[in-house]
């Protein structure tokens, strides 16, 4: 899947959700502060330079996307739609997303399930807190990589 294809799909999506906007809409714009390989190797990048844009609606539902360096130092690309569970009682909140990773090349291509394609989905559960118009997120990257992820509610 090339990028241009990607940030097509990834446009289309936004889209359908700012037509259905209201004041209850929010931006997220988030970068990348740490990485944790579960079992780490000399090739392993930990510095994703991850920059993500995400749009949440009314109803909790997200839609976004986000370039990335992989644990290969890749340039790579996910775009997904989720869903954001808030608590009523603290600030704390729960995420899934499901989508589309496009990157992994070459010899590591085979490093992300069912990339024959060049783009192979992927289901990304994350936990967060928002305070003011701060984030935080710390996300879950299958079986290999714990992320944090601190951005500001737009």
């Amino acid at each position: 899947m090339s990028n241009l294809k990607l940030i097509s799909i990834l446009g289309l999506t936004l889209v359908s959700f700012l037509t259905q906007a209201n004041e209850a809409d929010n931006w997220y714009l988030q970068t990348s502060v740490y990485t944790m390989h579960f079992n780490p190797a000399p090739e392993h990048n930990n510095n994703q330079k991850l920059i993500g844009l995400e749009y949440r609606d009314e109803l909790n539902r997200i839609a976004g996307g986000a370039t990335f360096r992989n644990s290969f130092n890749q340039r790579s690309n996910y775009a997904y739609a989720g869903k954001r569970f808030d608590s009523e009682q603290s600030p704390f909140y729960l995420k899934v997303t499901g989508g589309f990773i496009q990157g992994y090349r070459g010899e590591y291509k085979d490093k992300i399930p069912l990339n024959r394609y060049g783009a192979a989905p992927a289901i990304i559960p994350s936990a967060g807190l928002k305070v003011g118009k701060i984030g935080g997120e710390v996300v879950l990257l299958g079986n290999s990589a714990l992320m944090i992820n601190l951005g500001v509610y737009l």
